[in-house]
């Protein structure tokens, strides 16, 4: 596995040298024969069978083993690879088992025969089940498979004249191979074929697409999957591989009976899954093996033996979350697999820039037409009779302030949302009631607000979901989806335009939060879509990378449409053709940039009161935005006298799967002290923040809190010494309302809630609100209410002003001044100045190590040395931009 280590200045052989040992991460070398988990499947049961032979034991029991195996692998398709849990499998393994023994009485046959009557009752009849179940998901789609196996049970065993009740169907044949020995051998060959096919088609595109689905099917759909097909096919494939299992199993009894069908036997293949590890490919081998050995020993022991089994599978749960197969990975010799090979393409010698696809189409004309669209939840109004043209090879924005309905917008265009009332027409059809991912098919895509990747998978793999989709490769059970050159070739450099080349191998789930909005990016530009909507692709960027961001924008809207929504209101002046105002869910503004920035109402409603700003307009010119923005910017804090060290970072080292991020950091918080923590992205800033809350515990050095090492103190009694964490993203539960998210966290020494309206008035009206309906300044706003409910001594705050417009921040902004009178702070920004100028003292890592460690001010005054640590020097900026040349 990959070793984690930072990567922003490292050389491409560098890269490539570390990348093979990153915990998670694909290596990026040939996958080997010797290593194919079938072959190491096949030396097991030749291995077993061997020393079944030898030991004289039964080899039926090794030929239940093979079934098992099957069966469980068919199962764990559906677990692993997709997410669905599908506690009733049993009802394709015991019905097949009928299929085929109803079919040996009435027309004949052999074990081949049978095994396809099985096979492909087993298809047919998930592929009627599963086009009704699969319309509910999660615990509803588990709960139906169940319901239909003890549905199917309860048929099977008062069914007499067919199935043979109690007492089943007995004296089924077999010809073709009579001995023992014949039928397991016969059984093995079909096992390892049928799971040689199982690995081929997940690494298939349709197999990775499923992987996709399974980590979030929003984005999924939003690429133009139709996931409702990719679920029922995924059961089609599972159902067929349970169902040879289950004629197996009638062929080795040579009879079939309902006891297979029972709710009591209808978990087992789910159970066999896990005991061997749900994320592994040969889990259910080694499930099976578990499984079928405990079985067999402890029932010869007592009837109870349940009694004995349950023990084995807590614990195994409790140390090995990962079953058997984690087990050895994490305390024995690391596999070369997991579900899929840990693998990617190998990264050609030269990198061919990126280059936008032309959209296509006549230049002037209109891509898409609103016509009175409206849009209510309840009593508010998010859209109120919007009309607006967006035309091609345009940049046209689409601003307001927080919670005017921008990104609400957003979600009707695409058809994650419908509207209540207007038109939506886009290419000249009436999209309006189209479903998401057909829009997504006519050259409609979109980043989202709030992070929208593929958790588990990698980098690499992220962005080849999205070039297959733009490559209109909806399917793909046979080729390998690492064997399109031509779509690897378009993701590196769809990746290198974005600065992630040498991250491609890592999952995404390690990489920084800057780095997954890149990738974001990355994805969306993959689609080559007519239109592209782009919601706040900068936020949470640094510096050198929203100048990247911005270039790809501007030359996308040379050969597309582009609608974006950001809060860098200088850059949505300099770069956009025009520009639309939202406010209240209604247009107070539609025109060329310099029209709407001397719009009263725009000032007004964008930036608050206009006469707090001392502005009669929005400057154009960045330069003259910039100087207004020092001029009013707070003043640099009057030096404070330190008090006694609250927060001590002593040498800490820390990262993942054995891997550095954090090295050698030292780092002290004073009581009443505020500090600004800052660098670029990726170099372990929330990582960092993540060891000293104790959520990623350190690997050497020490954490000091008031004097207490809480280096090896669970996260929860960290936070109940006075650490209280305002995550990026927010992180709010979005299906409670504002109240319930506050009081969840409220504890006794912890601000009342009337001191939280005081500080944000917003709220009092919000409470009964749910925190899935509010903006993202309102959502940053409960996030820090929600640090204030408990006692804490010390508040981290990350990325507090990402993503707001500029009259929220100046409101967060004035709310964290005001904490530093409850607690000492600690400030992840991304954009220096706007931490500095409130800052005692600032601290920038560097590839993981504290570069500067001073007073707030000083940096501040020194441009050369932010340029120098947080920003680009020219030779960097001529490389970034050759990117996107």
């Amino acid at each position: 596995m990959t070793t984690r280590t930072n990567t922003d200045t490292r050389s491409h052989a560098d890269a490539d040298a570390s990348a093979g040992t990153h915990a998670g991460a694909p290596r990026r070398v040939r996958f080997s024969l010797m290593h194919h988990p079938v072959i190491v499947m096949a030396v097991v049961l030749i291995g077993v069978s061997g020393a079944a032979l030898a030991f004289g034991m039964p080899i039926d029991r090794i030929t239940q083993i093979a079934i098992y195996t099957l069966y469980a692998a068919g199962t764990n398709f559906l677990i692993g690879y997709l997410g669905l849990v599908p506690f009733g499998a049993s009802f394709f393994f015991g019905c097949s088992s009928y299929a085929l023994a109803i079919g040996f009485g009435a027309f004949g046959g052999n074990e081949i025969s049978g095994v396809l009557i099985a096979g492909l009752f087993s298809v047919l009849l998930a592929l009627v089940i599963g086009a009704l179940i699969l319309r509910r998901k999660g615990l509803y789609f588990s709960l139906l498979t169940l319901a239909c196996s003890q549905i199917a049970f309860e048929i099977a065993y008062k069914w007499t004249s067919v199935t043979g009740g109690e007492n089943g169907l007995q004296n089924v044949s077999r010809p073709l191979f009579n001995s023992a020995l014949s039928f397991h051998v016969f059984t093995v060959v079909v096992v390892l074929a049928l799971s040689w096919l199982l690995w081929r088609i997940a690494h298939a595109p349709f197999g990775r697409l499923m992987q996709a689905l399974r980590d979030n099917e929003q984005r999924v759909t939003s690429l133009g999957y139709d996931v409702y097909t990719t679920r029922l096919i995924a059961l089609v494939i599972a159902g067929g591989t349970i169902g040879v299992a289950g004629g197996l199993m009638a062929l080795l009894l040579q009879g079939v009976y309902a006891n297979n069908l029972n709710w009591a036997h209808a978990g087992d293949p789910v159970l066999m899954a896990v005991l061997g590890g749900v994320h592994q490919f040969l889990g259910p081998l080694w499930g099976a093996i578990t499984f079928i050995v405990l079985e067999d020993r402890l029932s010869a022991v007592t009837e109870n033996w349940w009694l004995f089994f349950a023990p084995v599978i807590i614990l195994m749960a409790l140390l090995s979350p990962e079953g058997i197969q984690g087990f050895v990975r994490r305390f024995g010799k690391r596999s070369r697999w997991t579900l899929t090979r840990d693998t990617i393409p190998p990264r050609p010698a030269r990198i061919t820039p990126y280059r936008p696809l032309d959209a296509g189409g006549d230049s002037s004309g209109t891509v898409l037409s609103v016509q009175n669209l409206s849009k209510r939840f309840g009593s508010i109004v998010t859209q109120d009779g919007i009309s607006l043209d967006v035309k091609r090879n345009q940049l046209h924005s689409f601003i307001g302030p927080n919670g005017a309905g921008k990104t609400t917008f957003f979600n009707i265009l695409t058809g994650f949302v419908f509207p209540d009332g207007g038109r939506i027409v886009f290419e000249g059809k009436d999209v309006t009631q189209l479903q998401a991912y057909r829009r997504a098919r006519l050259g409609l895509a979109r980043s989202f607000q709030i992070l929208s990747v593929f958790p588990n998978l990698c980098a690499f793999e992220n962005v080849r979901i999205a070039v297959q989709a733009s490559r209109r490769q909806w399917r793909g059970f046979w080729r390998d989806a690492y064997g399109d050159d031509q779509a690897n070739e378009r993701v590196w450099s769809l990746l290198d335009a974005v600065g992630l080349a040498d991250r491609a191998a890592h999952v995404c789930a390690e990489l920084s939060h800057g780095e997954k909005r890149l990738l974001e990016i990355a994805m969306t530009l993959a689609t080559s879509a007519r239109l592209l909507l782009l919601d706040e692709p900068l936020a949470g960027l640094a510096e050198s990378d929203r100048k990247v961001v911005s270039a790809l924008i501007r030359r996308l809207a040379s050969s597309h449409a582009v609608l974006l929504i950001e809060h860098d209101i200088d850059r949505v002046l300099a770069l956009s053709d025009r520009i639309t105002v939202l406010h209240q869910g209604r247009l107070i503004a539609d025109g060329l940039p310099a029209d709407v920035a001397r719009n009263p109402q725009v000032i007004s409603a964008y930036l608050g009161d206009a006469s707090a700003h001392a502005q009669p307009a929005i400057s154009v010119d960045a330069a003259a935005n910039d100087a207004r923005q020092t001029q009013h910017a707070p003043h640099a804090p009057q030096a404070r006298p330190a008090g006694a060290a609250l927060l001590r970072l002593e040498n800490v080292s820390a990262g993942y799967g054995g891997g550095t991020v954090l090295e050698g950091v030292d780092l002290t918080v004073n009581s009443g002290e505020v500090v600004a923590l800052l660098g670029r992205n990726g170099v372990g800033k929330t990582t960092l923040l993540r060891t000293i809350t104790g959520t990623l515990p350190a690997t050497s050095g020490r954490v000091m809190f008031d004097g207490n090492d809480v280096s090896a103190m669970r996260a929860d009694l960290i936070n109940r010494l006075g650490v209280s964490l305002v995550p990026e993203g927010r992180r709010l539960f979005p299906n409670l309302t504002v109240q319930e998210n506050l009081k969840l966290a409220a504890r006794a020494g912890g601000a009342p809630l009337d001191e939280i309206c005081e500080l944000f008035p917003k709220l009092r009206v919000l409470m009964r609100s749910r925190a899935a309906n509010l903006s993202g300044g309102e959502r940053q706003m409960v996030a820090i209410a929600r640090a204030l409910m408990v006692p804490s001594r010390l508040i981290l705050l990350d990325e507090p002003f990402e993503g707001l417009a500029p009259a929220v921040v100046h409101e967060v902004r004035e709310a964290v001044k005001k904490l530093t009178t409850r607690a000492s702070l600690v400030i992840v920004e991304h954009h220096a100045q706007s931490v500095l100028n409130m800052a005692d003292r600032a601290y920038v890592l560097v590839n993981g190590q504290v570069a500067f460690s001073g007073a707030a001010r000083e940096l501040a005054a020194d441009t050369a040395l932010q340029d120098r640590l947080l920003g680009v020097g020219a030779g960097d900026t001529d490389e970034l931009l050759r990117r996107t040349a």
